[in-house]
């Protein structure tokens, strides 16, 4: 029985966590829906619709449109969905286009799909159209904006979280209905989103006084004008970051405490600050580790199969203790990739999205990893000890390794059929491929399985040490993998809390990118020393997690090349 044991745990947590999230995400009776609606020009979008009980076409309930930002998928706005579900709101979490499992391009078109989400949900039956309220995170401010300025009388109240009007020259109406600024006080994006040095600053703003109608500083938590005629401002500035916002209990709720005032007839009004929504996040993250584990023992029950049977063969490590070279291999595994990344996903701009390899991100982290891996191949030669003695068997590897993926892939295809739920937490989420992502991600995983083979390669042949344990080796290569992105991190951010400004101002967004790296790479890191025990290659680890990379990030940021797409060169580019 030992050798199923981790496949059972990993179910054991996959369901557990599945089935807390499903519960607190229809909390109260709340209906689920997976919805695909008519876009513009022939584009279907895409959405999660929320629907409390009391809503009926007898009893239309009030409703809010919720919008993710960039490189995001409507599951990150469910914080919001579940509380102003619980409280009687009907909720479109909406897909941008380009974004998720909705159809287009990032600004193709330039509205991100806002307007026909709108009507869309004012299309519904169990919706009273005289009360809609729109929010949107970050770039999620383009479409509610767009929406506001197509209808200007087609909703009641809008909420920016770490947003900003007519943001990226999107349409914006001469003025809004109710409109509510939240925006963190440790915001990356504060002198792209409203012209100042700091998050702090906001209130300060010139752009925001204009919204408000002011000759001076907004006074921050006050309501100016009336929520009654429409004319209602206010800001809300916690001592939050940029991908904070919206995953905590002050952005959640200073936006249900704003539509609570400012639309009619929710059936189950309640405090602000009586959120649930984390728990469904804590059982989404239960999912995820059950994932990763329940990779490690489909692994290991392949490997008593007969058909496998050639693959099972200890590791031979060169090493005999952990010397000088071992130290100087940990330490050059950990920071190259961490000092490089800046300037590498710059360089990376110049990877242009094709229909080949459409997605702009993604192709920026390949160009970092594939000359990480370069890296890695010259270290290769300075660092060799001794030579080190790999048994591969490539067929039964690729077979085993594919098989092991796709039992993880059932899995989620399972509990998001049953319940709406993937794997995630915060900025980390991994969902189900639809056909067109899933062919997307195809020459992905052939250049990421070329730059996991060669890492992986070196974890194994620079890392591995004669008879170390288990708990000792898995420890070692995950930091190895990312301890490079903790410190990065932990400077980033202890300057930001320090001063208000990240230790690179100009480097918001990959900074934030950079979060998930932690998780991800400490992943591999497992996954690697895993497979390597019990095979001695690297191989089948490498193609794992080559497979779980490509559909990790194709599934989850976002398309940019469509047909007719024209190459803009990025500032950074043409200065070189």
């Amino acid at each position: 029985m030992r050798k199923w044991g981790l496949f059972a745990l990993g179910w054991a947590l996959i369901l557990v966590g599945s089935y807390l999230a499903h519960a607190i995400q229809t909390s109260g009776g709340t209906r689920i829906e997976d919805v695909r609606f008519a876009g513009d020009k022939g584009i279907v979008q895409s959405g999660l619709l929320y629907v409390p009980p009391g809503a009926t076409a007898q009893h239309p309930a009030p409703a809010v449109l919720v919008s993710h930002g960039y490189i995001n998928t409507r599951e990150m706005q469910s914080p919001f969905a579940i509380e102003l579900a619980r409280r009687g709101f009907v909720v479109l979490a909406m897909d941008m286009t380009g974004h998720g499992y909705s159809e287009g391009a990032v600004f193709a078109p330039r509205d991100m799909g806002g307007p026909p989400a709108l009507r869309y949900l004012q299309s519904l039956p169990f919706v009273d159209k005289a009360n809609i309220g729109m929010e949107g995170h970050s770039m999620g401010g383009v479409p509610i904006s767009a929406a506001a300025a197509a209808q200007p009388d087609g909703y009641k109240a809008i909420v920016f979280e770490g947003s900003t009007p007519a943001f990226l020259g999107a349409a914006a109406p001469k003025s809004f209905h109710n409109f509510q600024l939240v925006f963190g006080q440790f915001d990356e994006f504060a002198p792209l989103m409203w012209g100042v040095p700091k998050g702090s600053m906001v209130a300060s703003s010139p752009k925001l006084a204009k919204v408000f109608g002011v000759t001076g500083p907004v006074v921050e938590g006050q309501i100016y004008g009336s929520t009654a005629d429409g004319t209602a401002k206010r800001l809300v500035n916690p001592p939050v970051t940029h991908p904070w916002e919206h995953f905590s209990r002050a952005g959640v709720g200073g936006a249900v405490d704003w539509f609570q005032r400012t639309l009619t007839g929710a059936a189950s009004p309640k405090p602000p600050n009586d959120q649930i929504w984390l728990w469904k996040e804590i059982g989404t993250a239960l999912g995820f580790v059950g994932l990763i584990i329940l990779l490690m023992g489909t692994f290991e029950l392949l490997l008593t199969l007969p058909l496998f049977a050639s693959l099972n063969h200890p590791m031979e490590p060169v090493a005999e203790r952990r010397g000088w070279k071992w130290w100087l291999a940990f330490a050059l595994t950990a920071a190259v990739p961490a000092l490089t990344y800046y300037p590498f996903m710059k360089w990376g701009q110049l990877f242009f999205p094709m229909r080949l390899f459409p997605q702009y991100i993604q192709n920026q982290l390949l160009v970092w990893a594939l000359l990480n891996g370069l890296i890695t191949l010259v270290l290769s030669f300075v660092l060799r000890g001794g030579k080190p003695n790999f048994t591969h068997r490539w067929v039964n590897g690729v077979l085993i390794a594919a098989v092991t993926i796709a039992v993880g892939y059932l899995s989620l295809a399972i509990v998001n059929g049953v319940w709406h739920v993937d794997y995630r937490f915060w900025v980390l989420g991994l969902k189900p491929l639809d056909a067109r992502h899933a062919v997307m991600a195809i020459p992905y995983f052939v250049l990421w399985a070329v730059f996991f083979l060669i890492a992986l390669r070196a974890l194994a042949a620079n890392l591995a040490v004669k008879g170390e344990g288990f708990l000792v080796q898995h420890g070692a290569w995950k930091l190895a993998m990312c301890l490079g992105f903790i410190a990065l991190l932990a400077i980033q951010y202890g300057v930001l809390f320090s001063t208000g400004l990240l230790a690179t101002p100009s480097e918001p967004l990959n900074t934030i990118v950079a979060i998930q790296f932690v998780p991800l790479l400490a992943t591999f890191g497992a996954l690697a020393a895993f497979t390597y025990r019990r095979t001695n290659s690297y191989v089948p680890g490498a193609l794992i997690c080559a497979a779980l990379l490509a559909w990790y990030v194709t599934s989850g940021t976002a398309t940019h090349w469509y047909p007719g797409f024209k190459v803009q060169i990025p500032g950074a580019a043409r200065a070189r």
